[in-house]
């Protein structure tokens, strides 16, 4: 990622430059540990070229930030009619909470945390400038493996 920006009505909330822009769901049945365990995983993914143009470098390897970004309407479900419904997406207290816990793990990662604003209607402006978009879940991972980053 170049940069990203979110926007609420005419105000910048939170930019980055280069970095990562995490568009996040937190689902009903979340649990704290599910995003202290995704936040590791994000931390660490080696998707930045090195010195050879290969995908060996994290986000902090590169100096980059993270631009974190609220986003209820992941979970929603159109797999019926035409109107998508979201109750598999966490209550707002429950997510709001899930998130800035997730946030926090990042800074505790020694990396720079930007935040899109929790219930807002947010323009969200990305300038990405690699082949490398990736959709992460814990649904599915075997406990054994939440733990490894």
């Amino acid at each position: 990622m170049r940069s990203a920006a979110v926007h609420v009505g005419d105000e910048r909330v939170a930019r980055i430059e280069r970095g990562l822009a995490v568009l996040l769901g937190v689902a009903a049945d979340d649990r704290a540990q599910d995003g202290e365990r995704l936040a590791a995983k994000i931390a660490a993914l080696r998707i930045f070229d090195d010195e050879r143009g290969k995908l060996s470098l994290s986000v902090g390897d590169v100096g980059g930030a993270v631009l974190v970004i609220p986003q209820f309407t992941l979970y929603g479900d159109a797999r019926h009619g035409r109107r998508p419904d979201f109750t598999a997406a966490a209550r707002p207290e429950v997510g709001h909470r899930l998130y800035d816990g997730f946030c926090g793990v990042l800074r505790g990662k020694g990396l720079a945390v930007e935040q899109g604003r929790f219930g807002a209607m947010m323009r969200v402006d990305l300038d990405a400038d690699g082949p490398v978009t990736l959709v992460l879940a814990t649904d599915g991972w075997p406990e054994a493996d939440l733990g490894r980053t």
